[in-house]
């Protein structure tokens, strides 16, 4: 069984930096995609930034350049260091995961299926 535990949230101020990891286990995929995500209060769940087992990377245009996403090969695990937090990244983030045979990693969270249970990040002004 699939298991993925995130860690790393808390509460920053705006500028401020928090890494987000996402321990997984139970993952015996060779082709994989791994994703973050994230929900704000009253706003659908969106992609945050997304890795495939080839290494490739995928952000959504509003944290590029600010957050980047990495991956432990050895154990599946996998981060989110984000820096220059705003006010706008406040929200709850999710890791998720899915097995994949194309190159491409879907930014739809509804093409995930094994989630974590999300930590909370809040960025304040």
């Amino acid at each position: 069984e699939v298991q993925l535990v995130e860690s790393g949230g808390g509460s920053v101020q705006a500028g401020g930096s928090l890494r987000l990891s996402c321990a997984a286990s139970g993952y015996g995929y060779s082709s994989y995609c791994l994703g973050w995500f994230r929900e704000a209060p009253g706003k659908e769940r969106e992609g945050v930034a997304r890795i495939h087992s080839d290494g490739n990377t995928y952000y959504a245009d509003s944290v590029k350049g600010r957050f980047t996403i990495s991956q432990d090969n050895s154990n599946h695990n996998m981060f989110l260091e984000m820096n220059s937090l705003k006010p706008e990244d406040t929200a709850m983030y999710y890791c998720a995961a899915r097995a994949e045979r194309s190159s491409y990693c879907s930014r739809a969270p509804n093409d995930y299926n094994y989630w974590g249970q999300g930590t909370q990040v809040t960025v304040s002004s």
